[in-house]
C-alpha cells in the first residue's frame, strides 16, 4: 500500500495547494464557504500523510488516516443531496471530501497489520456481536423512529413543530430538489425516512448473523459470505459524519434550551418549533452515529480473522 498512499498524498496535496492558490475554499461553514486560507490545512494533511506512509509507523498512520477522515466529513451529505438532485454545496469541496474519504481508506489499510494464522486452524463463523454491542445497534435504530415518524407526518399531509406539507414542499422546491423525491412525497413517503430506514438494516446487519452471507434472492451470490468492506465503507462514512454532526448539534440544541445561543427559526414559524426538530433530528443523527462506529468496530473485528475463539465483542 506504500505506493498507492504517496500517490495520494501527492494527488491530494496538489488539489489543495491549487484550490488554496486559486482562492476556492474546500471547507464550508454549512451552506456557506469557508476562508480560501484553511485550503492549506488540506496540504498539511497530506503531507503528514505522506511522512507517516515513508516511517511505516502505525501511530502516525492511524494519526493521518484521523486528519484525513475529518477532512471528508461531509461526504455522506453531498452524497444524499446529490441522489436526490440537490446539488452540493461547492463542486470543489465535494471533490475534497471524495479524496479525504479515499485517502481515509488507504491509511487505514497500511496502518492495519492482520495477525497471522494459525498453521492449523480452519475457517470458521465470525463470532456473533456481544449483547451490549447488540444493545447499541438497537438504541441507535430506535432514535430514528421520532424523526421518521416527524417525516413522514409532514409527507402524510399532516402539520408537526409549525410545519405542513405544502411548506415543507416549498422548502425542498427552493432547494432544488429532484423529481424523484418529488415522486416519493406525492405517494406519501418521505425520501430521508427510506434512508433512515436503510440505515437501521445497515446497522443490524453488522452485528446479527444474517448481515454477514448473501441472502437467498441474491442471484449467483446465495450464500456467500458478504465482502468486509460491503458493509463497512458506508458504516464507516456514515460514522464519520453523523456522529460529528449529531453531536455538535445536540451540544447547540443543548444550548438554545438553556437560553445561552438563539436559534434561528430557519424555515419553522418560530425559535421554539426550530430547536424541537433540531432535538430530533441531531439527536437521532448523533445516537446513530455512535452506534454505528461502536457497530462497525466489532463486526470489523468480528471478521478480520475469523480463525479466532468464539466470543462477541
Amino acid at each position: 500500500m506504500r505506493p498507492a498512499g504517496l500517490a495520494w498524498a501527492s494527488v491530494y496535496g496538489g488539489f489543495g495547494l491549487g484550490c488554496a492558490l486559486t482562492g476556492t475554499p474546500l471547507f464550508h461553514r454549512g451552506p456557506r464557504p469557508g476562508p480560501a486560507g484553511a485550503d492549506w490545512a488540506v496540504v498539511a494533511v497530506a503531507g503528514v500523510a505522506a511522512v507517516a506512509v515513508l516511517c511505516r509507523a502505525r501511530v502516525p498512520l492511524w494519526g493521518a488516516c484521523g486528519l484525513s477522515a475529518a477532512c471528508a466529513f461531509g461526504l455522506l451529505m453531498d452524497v444524499i443531496t446529490l441522489v436526490f438532485g440537490e446539488g452540493v454545496d461547492g463542486a470543489a469541496a465535494a471533490v475534497g471530501h471524495a479524496l479525504a474519504a479515499a485517502g481515509a481508506v488507504l491509511l487505514a489499510m497500511s496502518a492495519h497489520r492482520p495477525r497471522p494464522a494459525g498453521p492449523t486452524a480452519a475457517d470458521g463463523p465470525p463470532a456473533p456481536a456481544s449483547r451490549r454491542v447488540r444493545a447499541v445497534a438497537w438504541a441507535g435504530a430506535l432514535a430514528f423512529v421520532p424523526y421518521a415518524a416527524m417525516k413522514m407526518v409532514w409527507a402524510a399531509g399532516g402539520t408537526f413543530a409549525g410545519m405542513d406539507r405544502t411548506r415543507m414542499l416549498a422548502v425542498s422546491r427552493r432547494n432544488g430538489a429532484s423529481g424523484l423525491w418529488f415522486t416519493l412525497e406525492s405517494w406519501g413517503v418521505d425520501a430521508t425516512a427510506l434512508l433512515a430506514a436503510l440505515g437501521i438494516f445497515l446497522v443490524f446487519g453488522l452485528v446479527y448473523p444474517w448481515g454477514l452471507r448473501f441472502p437467498r434472492w441474491a442471484l449467483g451470490l446465495r450464500g456467500r459470505r458478504v465482502p468486509r468492506w460491503l458493509p463497512l465503507t458506508p458504516a464507516l462514512l456514515g460514522a464519520a459524519t453523523l456522529a460529528p454532526y449529531g453531536i455538535a448539534g445536540v451540544g447547540y440544541a443543548a444550548l438554545g434550551t438553556a437560553g445561552v445561543v438563539t436559534v434561528p427559526r430557519g424555515d419553522f414559524p418560530t425559535s421554539a418549533d426550530a430547536l424541537l426538530v433540531s432535538w430530533i433530528g441531531l439527536g437521532a443523527f448523533g445516537l446513530y452515529g455512535v452506534a454505528l462506529t461502536v457497530t462497525a468496530r466489532s463486526y470489523w473485528l468480528r471478521t478480520r480473522d475469523v480463525r479466532r475463539r468464539p466470543g462477541g465483542r
